[in-house]
């Protein structure tokens, strides 16, 4: 009989083993790609339902949305995929199992993680092959999806290795003082 830790191995492998990983995942891999540029203060605490996806020590909250060129599903000499993420306010959250009437955006500033490699070469879990977009909730227009186009009017996209900065850029111009 295989171990737990067998079984994970194979899933893992299965799962992220490959080039291109499946939309349904790749939010993972986006938000691992985050996490490892930024600083110890932000803990990674997405989960299934969670509101935002990290949080740093003074309580400011940030939530990654992913898109990528290209996808599993499609030719590498077809066209690129449409990129959008969905923005829409939510009409509450868990925390644990309890639902939370809080509607609205739950985080203080989004990271768009947009992976722009179409051709064989892309590589979902290649951090040099993600542009990112950082913004203020505030900034964001009360929409229920926002494009590459009006992402690119509200910042500039930043490379994996200027990422750590601009998050913290972002997060303290914020003026919040988070409780």
């Amino acid at each position: 009989m295989p171990s737990p830790e067998h079984i994970r191995q194979m899933a893992c492998k299965t799962a992220f083993g490959n080039r291109l990983v499946t939309n349904s995942l790749r939010g993972i891999v986006a938000e691992a790609v985050v996490a490892s540029a930024l600083k110890q203060e932000w803990l990674w605490c997405s989960a299934d339902y969670a509101g935002w996806d990290f949080e740093r020590s003074d309580g400011i909250r940030l939530e990654v949305k992913q898109s990528a060129a290209r996808q599993t599903w499609q030719r590498s000499d077809g066209r690129p995929s449409v990129c959008s993420f969905d923005i829409r306010a939510r009409k509450g959250r868990y925390e644990g199992a309890d639902w939370l009437d809080e509607p609205g955006r739950n985080a203080h500033l989004y990271v768009f993680a947009h992976h722009y490699v179409h051709d064989d070469a892309a590589d979902h879990c290649d951090p040099a092959q993600w542009a990112f977009y950082v913004i203020s909730t505030i900034a964001l227009p009360s929409t229920h999806t926002i494009g590459l186009r009006a992402l690119s009017k509200l910042s500039q996209p930043c490379t994996y290795s200027e990422l750590g900065e601009t998050v913290e850029s972002v997060a303290e111009n914020l003026g919040l003082i988070v409780q």
